[in-house]
């Protein structure tokens, strides 16, 4: 796991481990990454951004589990808060574009929690920067909600409040 241990996830070591391994293997690098990126200079963090930035969005889709999307969130938030917030509408769109999807298939619950608790960790950590898209991403989660109590079962309802609690 040490490999694990660095600024950037290491990919060439990640596609050598199996499908359990590599679920460890993230959640070791998030928990080690958001350590690493308070330690870290602003302008290494700056330089290797746009990449981490692609590393983190990448795990968006890889359905997390409740404690990885957690990690997932804070490392964007804090990314985001000590480097440049250029392309933090970008991650903002992906993610409104993750809640919105049709897919209300269970094995999709994930992606789009994981997407809501981002959102979530993003505007607490950033706040007024980021009024501007605040309306839209409420609008989106509201939608969601709502398709949620037309055809989803109780758990989805349980899983999304859970969530959005880890807005307050």
């Amino acid at each position: 796991m040490e490999l694990a241990h660095s600024l950037l996830l290491n990919e060439e070591a990640f596609n050598q481990l199996g499908e359990v391994q590599k679920a460890e293997f993230i959640f070791e690098w998030l928990r080690h990454l958001e350590k690493l990126l308070l330690a870290t200079s602003r302008n290494d963090v700056r330089e290797k951004q746009k990449t981490l930035v692609e590393q983190l969005l990448s795990l968006l889709n890889s359905s997390p589990g409740p404690p990885t999307r957690k990690l997932l969130a804070q490392n964007l938030a804090i990314l985001y808060s000590i480097g440049d917030t250029f392309s933090v509408y970008e991650t903002i769109d992906k993610c409104n574009d993750l809640i919105r999807s049709k897919d209300d298939s269970p094995s999709y619950l994930p992606t789009k929690l994981a997407a809501v608790v981002c959102l979530g960790s993003l505007y607490k950590k950033l706040g007024r920067i980021l009024a501007n898209a605040f309306t839209d991403t409420v609008g989106n989660i509201l939608k969601a909600m709502k398709s949620a109590e037309v055809s989803a079962t109780e758990e989805y309802h349980e899983n999304i409040l859970c969530d959005c609690a880890f807005w307050s």
